[in-house]
């Protein structure tokens, strides 16, 4: 968890599913917003096979993850997911073993999850974009 963060479930609201409903922080930091990840590999194609939901939730986390070390921050410095699906109910269980795989899950990010119908790229079936607060450079 990040020293400047505050993560807080109100005893007045529902135990959420491994998110947080209200995460605070406070400066000094940087915000880094982190765009939409797809499942994409390095060498443009979607990961796994047509229809693989596993292998692009866990390609879209690997990318956040290095997206987060190019401005030297990890997933403790994440406080919000915003996750994106073309089928909610089929792969909100697997992303969330995905995610959790990558985050504290005592303490895990403000999450929102959203059913579309489509992405902005055909096959695509999920996407994940972050925002995190870094301690000052």
């Amino acid at each position: 968890m990040t020293s400047n963060a505050r993560f807080i479930n109100p005893a007045s609201m529902h135990k959420p599913p491994g998110y947080t409903h209200v995460v605070e922080t406070t400066g000094p930091g940087r915000t880094v917003y982190i765009a939409g990840q797809l499942g994409v590999a390095a060498d443009g194609k979607l990961a796994g096979g047509a229809g693989d939901f596993r292998a692009q939730a866990s390609q879209a986390f690997e990318n956040l993850e290095a997206a987060l070390a190019a401005v030297d921050g990890r997933f403790e410095h994440v406080v919000k997911f915003t996750m994106y699906f073309t089928d909610i109910a089929a792969h909100l269980p697997i992303a969330r073993e995905v995610r959790d795989r990558f985050v504290n899950t005592a303490a895990p990010p403000a999450s929102t999850a959203v059913e579309i119908p489509r992405l902005a790229r055909d096959g695509a079936l999920f996407e994940v974009e972050a925002i995190a607060v870094l301690p000052p450079r």
